[in-house]
This record gives C-alpha cells, structure tokens and sequence, in this order.
C-alpha cells in the first residue's frame, strides 16, 4: 500500500508543479512492514517431509530446491524444461520481474521433476490426474499442524531457499540472477542465516 501512496503522491506534486493543482493534499505515508524473516529449519523440513501426503512431497521438494514462486512451481509446464541440460524457465510473463528467469536444476529438482514424468501430458504436478493448482491448500495446511510448525506459509519455501544459498556462501549477485529479483536489496530481505 505505501508503494501505491507513494505514486500517487508523486502524480500530485507532478500535477502542482505544472500547475495543474492549487494544493498538494497531504498524504499521510504508512510505515513501512517489518520484513518477514521465517524459513524452514533442518529439523522442521525432516518433520514436514514425514507429515506431507505423497503428492505434496515433490512440489515442495521442488519449491525448495528452486526458490521459485508458488505460482511458478503448481504452473509449471513440461514444455518447460529441459531435462538434458537440467534447466528449466519462467516465461516474461509468468514472473513478478516481467523477465524471464533460468532456473538450473540441482539433484533434489532433478528428482522431483523425474518422478512425475507420465502422470499428465502438459502439467509437471499433479494429484489424482489433475494440474495442482494450489500446493498450500488443506493438505499443506494440515501436515503444518501435525508437524506444530508455525508461521510458515508456501512462500516461506523462498525464503528457505534463498538462506541456505547464503549459508552456503552463493554470492548475492549470483542469488539476484537466479530467482528474478529486482535487486541485491530483495535477496537480502530474503536470505536469513538458517539455523
């Protein structure tokens, strides 16, 4: 919301300055959010793994191993991927950033995405023969309270991914370029030391 006040309080003072209003009103400015700082520690993702039904456990295999949105990862198209060189992408116009993102994939993606190959034609994940269209439903909701994590949402996973990739000591330029972020600022709000 403060973003969207913000360019409406620069339209205002464009339209004073060329003089097109008498008077700025006054817009009060919102406080900025605190940055939301949860991933998935080792010992939880042990416990979600033996919580999660079977047909969650790839996507979130998936999810973590990429760091890729919720949409991107339940969207994700075989036409996408490309097997042989471990890569798959986001189209322009499925990511936030409106560019298209890589995505290498490591051992765990490899294996997520090989153990859906013959379930459905054009969707990598499915349930019952039908594309998922929202891995953080009912299912994902109740292995979370099984498991008593709390305040983890699907999101989180990026959040998870993005640490790791810093505990590792993957450069904040090179984390930039991977998931689509707009900027070193936006990968440092998400990568948090994971402990």
């Amino acid at each position: 919301m403060r973003h969207y006040l913000n360019q409406v309080k620069t339209v205002l003072l464009a339209a004073n300055k060329w003089g097109w209003l008498p008077k700025v009103p006054d817009i009060e400015m919102l406080k900025e959010p605190e940055p939301r700082e949860r991933w998935l520690t080792a010992m939880e993702k042990e416990r979600l793994f033996k919580e999660l039904p079977e047909h969650l456990k790839p996507i979130v295999t998936f999810a973590l191993a990429t760091g890729l949105r919720r949409a991107n990862v339940a969207g994700l198209k075989w036409s996408q991927i490309d097997l042989s060189r471990r890569i798959a992408w986001i189209f322009a116009t499925q990511a936030k950033s409106s560019k298209p993102i890589g995505i290498p994939l490591n051992d765990e993606a490899m294996s997520a995405i090989l153990s859906q190959r013959g379930k459905h034609k054009t969707n990598v994940f499915t349930y019952n023969g039908k594309p998922i269209k929202n891995p953080a439903g009912t299912a994902w909701k109740k292995a979370l309270k099984r498991t008593k994590i709390e305040n983890y949402r699907f999101h989180d996973n990026r959040h998870t991914w993005a640490t790791n990739h810093a505990v590792q000591g993957t450069p904040t330029r090179q984390l930039t370029e991977l998931d689509g972020w707009s900027g070193e600022k936006m990968v440092k709000r998400y990568a948090r030391m994971n402990v």
